[in-house]
Parts: C-alpha cells; sequence; structure tokens
C-alpha cells in the first residue's frame, strides 16, 4: 500500500477526554464499510463473507478504508492524556546497551550490537575472541526510515565472503547480497523472490531457496508454491544460478539446504507444515551421486547437528515426543541401524551443540531451561547453572573452539551474556546490560492450574514484590499456543512500563505449543484446538478466582497464532476480559491457505475442503463466530506489508466487530504503515506501536500512569 495520510475522519463530536478517570469516549463513529453478497457453500453450509473487497490490499477502496479506520483509531489515541508520557518512558527503557551473542566462524567473531535506540541492530566483527571490534554490515544505512532489515547471514569457509539477506516493510520477502569481509565492498550479486531460506556455502557459491516471481500486485498475497533449490556463483547473475532441486509433483513442498562443517555433503529438508519433514543426504565430492533418504515420511523432526566422516548426528522426535539424539550411518541409514545416543527424557530436549570435545545440551523441564555439559560419546558430565526461572538461548559453539557462548534471560531482566570455557569449565559474564528499570522491586512466579478438562498448565505470573490479592490489579494476560512453538520467560522491554505501574503480567503456556513435546502440541491442533482456548480461558478464571485481578481489570493479547487465540476466546467468551488486543491474526479460518504460505499452517489448523475440519473451523473461526453482542475494548493491530498473515484478516474482523459491537467500547484497528508481520520492525516503530497498544490498555484499565 501506499503511505497514508492521517485526517480527521469521524462523522461525530467525540467526547472531550481531559480526564484520567474518563474510560470511554462515548459511542465512536466508525467509517461506514461497504458489504457485498458474497457467500459460499462448504458442504451445504452457506458461509456470508460481506468483507471479502477487504482482501485486495492494492484497491483504491481498502486503501481508502485503511485511511477513515486509521483516522478514527489515532484521533482516539491522540486524545489519551498521558500518551506521550508513555512514548518518553519506553524511550527512555528501550535506550541501553545491547550486546548480542558472539559465534564464532573461522578466524573471525560476530555479534549484533545496538547502542539504544537505533532502528536496526549492526553486525560487528573481530579477529579472535579479544581481537578489536569493528563495522561489518549497518542496515541502519540501507534505508532513510530503518524499514530495511538484515535476516539471514552466512559466512563463506574460508572467511572471505559474508552473504546477507534483507527484507524491507517486514515482509518475508528477502533479497540475498554479498560483500567481502576484508574490505567491506558490497559485489554486484542480487539475489530475488527468496524467502524461508538458508544461505549454505559450498566453495565460491552458495544454496539458496526461492520462488518464481509473483504476478504484478501479488507479491504480497499470492500463494508461496513450487520453491527451487539454486546454486549461486559469487560473482555472477542472478540468471546464471544452477537449479539444484525442485519437485513439481508437490509444488506445496517447502525446501531448504544446508552444507556439512566440511563441504562434502548437503542435507536437504522438505515440509509440507510447520512441523515435521523429510532428510535427505547428498554427497557433494561425487558428481550425480543420489540422494541418501534418511526419512522420506513427514511424521517426525530432524535436525543434522554435526557429520563425522559417514557418521550423521541428528536430534529428531521420531519414537520420542521430547526429542532424542540419535546417529546415522550413511552406509547403512536404514532407521533399523540407527543408534541412540541421548535418549528420550522426561524434560525436553531443545538444543544440542557441538563443541571442541564435548556436547552442550539444552532441555526445557516445566517451561524453564536447563543447560548440561556431556561427553561425544552421550555421557552426562555437569551442569551449568546460570541460575532461577529463565530461557538459555543463542547457544553458539564451533567445533574447533573450547569457548561457547549464550544468553539467559528472565522476565524481570534483560539477557545477560555469558561465556563458558570447557577447558576450565569456568562460567563468566560476558555482557550484562545497565538498564533504567527497577528489576529488584519485581518477582516470578510459576503456577499449575487446572484447564477444563482437568489438565495442569503451567502460567508464569510477574508482578511487584508484595502486590495485594484484593481483585483490584490490572492484568495483562498473554497466550501463543501453537505451532510446537515454547513460549519461555522473557524480557519484553515493553511489558516494562506495564510492571512499574503496578500491572500484573501472565503467560499461559497453552497445548499446541512445544513445552512438553509433541504430544503437548498435538493436542492443540486441528480438532483439538479447541482445548487451546480453554487453557487460555481456565488461566484467565484462575488470574480473577486467586484475586490477582477481576474481568473488568483484565486484559488479553496474543501475536499471529496469539491473535487466533484471542480473537476465538473473545467471540466466545465477550465478558471474559475487558480489553482484547488480537495482533497480527489469523482471524478467517475458511480461507487463511488461501493466501502466501498459509497453506503450511493446515497441519495444526486443517482445512475448510475437508467437511470433518470445516466442521471445527467453523465453530471457532473468530470473523465467523462474531455475533451482536456487547464486546470488550479492542485494538486490532496488523501491518500494511505482512505477506505472512495477510492484513485482509484483521481487515474483515475488525469491520464485523464494529458492525455488530453492542457496547459503548471502542472497536479500532491500528494499520501499521509500511510494516509487515513483526520482523525487522525498527525500533522507531516498535516504540510508536507500544506507545498505543500500552495507552490503549492502561485507559481502558483505569489506570493511573505514575511514572515520569
Amino acid at each position: 500500500m501506499k503511505r497514508l495520510s492521517l485526517t480527521l475522519f469521524l462523522a461525530g463530536l467525540l467526547l472531550n477526554c481531559s480526564s484520567i478517570q474518563s474510560q470511554s469516549y462515548g459511542k465512536l463513529i466508525y467509517p461506514a464499510t461497504q458489504k457485498s453478497d458474497q457467500k459460499d457453500i462448504y458442504f451445504g453450509n452457506t458461509v456470508f463473507d460481506p468483507y471479502r473487497w477487504l482482501e485486495n490490499d492494492h484497491s483504491e477502496e481498502t486503501e481508502a478504508w485503511v485511511k477513515k479506520e486509521n483516522e478514527v483509531t489515532y484521533d482516539y489515541l491522540s486524545k489519551i492524556p498521558y500518551r506521550e508520557k508513555i512514548r518518553d518512558r519506553l524511550t527512555k527503557i528501550w535506550s541501553f546497551e545491547k550486546v548480542g551473542t558472539p559465534f564464532h566462524k573461522g578466524k573471525y567473531y560476530l555479534y549484533y550490537y545496538n547502542s539504544g535506540t537505533q532502528n536496526q541492530s549492526v553486525l560487528m566483527i573481530r579477529e579472535g575472541s579479544q581481537g578489536v571490534s569493528r563495522i561489518l554490515l549497518d542496515p541502519n544505512t540501507l534505508s532513510a526510515d530503518g524499514t530495511v532489515s538484515l535476516s539471514v547471514i552466512s559466512l563463506s569457509k574460508d572467511g572471505k565472503y559474508l552473504a546477507y539477506a534483507t527484507s524491507k516493510a517486514g515482509s518475508d520477502w528477502e533479497t540475498i547480497q554479498i560483500m567481502e569481509i576484508e574490505t567491506g565492498k558490497v559485489l554486484g550479486d542480487r539475489l530475488e523472490w527468496v524467502k524461508f531460506s538458508e544461505i549454505a556455502w559450498k566453495g565460491d557459491g552458495f544454496y539458496y531457496g526461492r520462488f518464481d516471481a509473483p504476478g504484478a500486485g501479488k507479491e504480497m498475497t499470492a500463494k508461496n508454491e513450487n520453491q527451487k533449490i539454486w546454486y549461486h556463483h559469487t560473482g555472477t547473475d542472478q540468471s546464471q544460478d544452477i537449479l539444484f532441486f525442485e519437485d513439481k509433483e508437490h509444488p506445496k513442498q517447502g525446501h531448504f539446504a544446508e552444507v556439512s562443517e566440511d563441504e562434502t555433503h548437503l542435507y536437504l529438508y522438505s515440509s509440507e507444515s510447520t512441523s515435521g519433514g523429510s532428510l535427505r543426504v547428498k554427497d557433494l565430492t561425487r558428481k550425480d551421486s543420489p540422494f541418501i533418504t534418511i526419512s522420506e515420511t513427514f511424521e517426525s523432526e530432524y535436525k543434522v547437528i554435526d557429520q563425522i566422516k559417514s557418521t550423521l548426528y541428528i536430534k529428531t522426535n521420531r519414537k520420542a515426543p521430547k526429542y532424542r539424539l540419535i546417529t546415522v550411518d550413511l552406509n547403512n541409514p536404514g532407521e533399523a541401524a540407527w543408534k541412540t545416543l541421548i535418549p528420550e527424557k522426561n524434560d525436553l530436549l531443545e538444543t544440542v551443540k557441538v563443541t571442541e570435545n564435548k556436547l552442550v545440551v539444552n532441555y526445557l523441564k516445566d517451561v524453564t531451561n536447563k543447560l548440561y555439559l556431556y561427553s561425544k560419546e552421550g555421557k552426562e558430565e555437569r551442569q551449568i547453572e546460570p541460575g532461577g526461572l529463565g530461557t538459555i538461548g543463542n547457544l553458539n559453539s564451533d567445533r574447533e573452539d573450547s569457548l561457547f557462548f549464550f544468553s539467559f534471560t528472565t522476565y524481570i531482566a534483560p539477557p545477560i551474556v555469558y561465556q563458558y570455557n570447557i577447558s576450565t569449565y569456568a562460567l563468566t559474564v560476558y555482557s550484562k546490560p545497565v538498564i533504567d528499570f527497577n528489576s529488584d522491586e519485581l518477582e516470578t512466579k510459576q503456577v499449575f492450574y487446572s484447564s477444563k478438562d482437568g489438565t495442569k498448565i503451567p502460567m508464569f505470573i510477574t508482578c511487584k514484590k508484595g502486590t495485594k490479592l484484593d481483585g483490584n490489579n490490572p492484568t495483562f494476560l498473554f497466550g501463543y499456543g501453537g505451532f510446537n512453538v515454547s513460549y519461555t520467560p522473557e524480557f519484553r522491554i515493553d511489558r516494562a512500563i506495564f510492571l512499574e505501574n503496578g500491572g500484573v503480567y501472565a503467560v499461559a503456556n497453552l497445548r499446541g505449543g512445544g513445552e512438553y513435546g509433541e504430544d503437548w502440541h498435538k493436542a492443540g491442533i486441528k480438532c483439538k484446538k479447541q482445548n487451546v482456548f480453554d487453557d487460555f480461558i481456565a488461566a484467565a478464571e484462575y488470574l480473577i478466582n486467586e484475586k490477582y485481578t477481576s474481568h473488568e481489570k483484565l486484559a488479553i493479547h496474543g501475536r499471529s497464532n496469539g491473535g487466533l487465540l484471542i480473537g476465538a476466546v473473545m467471540t466466545q467468551k465477550p465478558d471474559l476480559a475487558k480489553v482484547a488486543l488480537p495482533t497480527v491474526g489469523v482471524l478467517d479460518m475458511l480461507r487463511y491457505h488461501l493466501f502466501t504460505i498459509g497453506k503450511a499452517w493446515a497441519g495444526d489448523y486443517g482445512l475448510s475442503s475437508n467437511e470433518e475440519e470445516f466442521k471445527c473451523l467453523f465453530k471457532y473461526s473468530p470473523l465467523h463466530n462474531v455475533k451482536e453482542a456487547p464486546y470488550p475494548a479492542t485494538l486490532v493491530l496488523t501491518g500494511d506489508h505482512d505477506d505472512r498473515v495477510v492484513p485482509a484478516h484483521s481487515f474483515k474482523f475488525a469491520a464485523t466487530l464494529q458492525d455488530k459491537n453492542r457496547s459503548d467500547q471502542p472497536i479500532l484497528i491500528r494499520i501499521d504503515i509500511n510494516a509487515g508481520h513483526a520482523g525487522g520492525k525498527p525500533t522507531s516503530k516498535q516504540i510508536d506501536e507500544f506507545t498505543d497498544m500500552w495507552s490503549f490498555v492502561f485507559f481502558n484499565l483505569g489506570m493511573k500512569y505514575g511514572k515520569s
């Protein structure tokens, strides 16, 4: 979409709101959204879709609607008396030095760095672990507004080149370029229409995945099909790239390639959805060598950790829902010959990394990480304990290095980067942020509550020490529950402003996620998806019953699949919360698969073309379950360049809510211009978004802003 200006659109005057105590502007006047008589028939069921025209996000009509909706939204937000104070405070909290976790490649160590509120973090490089750092690539120089971001990077084995991918305005589309590391010179190579791809070096070039160019005007909505793997020689035009792999018989499958550390073998992963995939291996030392199949089905996950001669080390959940580490001999790759190196345990095996002579193994136990050193033979030797209820992330190691690095974060403090020396078993702090936020006054505890069917669900609750459980605390409940994703403790800068103003922040670890392995994931997919919504509703009821909060003091939030969660919960129980924030949500469950990468989500959701799955989808699809009812104060958030969950989901949902809401609570949609699903969003836009989100939450929960 074009960049849209904001002008006054309201057809009636809004009530003056100079008092912080006022919780409503009165009944808002929304733009009139045209309805069509569009309807579809699913297995004898007539389904109306009057706002289908909003799916065309490049049409003049849709752009005009976006402009008018944003005018109403920003006019409302502009009248919140402490909005600019929230912006100033967010900016102040955000402005601290952020040093990323180093990773080692050849003679170089690289890491990301942000001096405070830079729009994009800068890629830094130095020779050796104690060398002098210099800027290798600063994405802030690639666009005036900071909306070009850096995504995938990969160094050639000889350390001569850096291949890097950038995206614009948060789009999943990427462009790959190449830089000479020594000189910083960017070569003329420019690879377009890249998406969901690795950059796998082999010799003087690399393998990568790309799609055929979409039709004009369809770049943000067209289905992503027929992904192919290509090989690019450094210094050549993309038109000269060599086609390495395609599968014409299965256009909906996605593929990506990795190359072994010694560049002798290529690992080809293929998938049909967001979980499960096949694995094939090709010997690159022999011309026209056939693929060796490790698994050709899509029932399980496989990840090659390392290769020593003909032996592959693979993390898999094949016959092990919580994962195990196996070895596979390429000379005898059949499953009957696989050997288990680290067996499945009660805890979830998340990550295995290889160092000079050890394995670094990261487990998830009740949604917090536990880190161990193992021998190369798979024997546990010692635990590494940074301490607390937290998440170990960005675990970076090298098989030729005795040092490895990782970050550790909690709900109340930003990540600390640690260095570990496996020769001396010394754990040292590599980088600890200094932030203008008092973590000492906060505490996090974990509780386990019962869902509707009796299943015990974990939840983290963070608040000020000594918080009174009188049912009057403003509370913000977040959830996701999908795609085998584990929501472990993380420090969110924007949440800090809510916590320091007396808010209670809760995160429920719902079924559908990956917190307890594949069985936990499968308990929340397809026709079991209602379990996820029940888990979240039960979390809210726990917080209310335990006197943390009340219905009138509760806000609920989720992003993407979590946006679906909020949409489903608020249409099933409109009186559960006072505020709802469905963000970049999947909200039309009958048509989600028709856009971009949506078909890949069918493993979690099912398809409306299947009669049984249609019945389940139609029963909870947020768009199709909006009834005439009093809904909570709602701020729908999306981006006009979201080509993962296309903004039509949010457009149609907001229009339907505005039409059918029978309360005086605001139903607003904030459409971020020149922004995508989330990835690569510049700091300035993040601060803008969270300023508006928290202003809306504070105001509609009746909170006083007390931090200057």
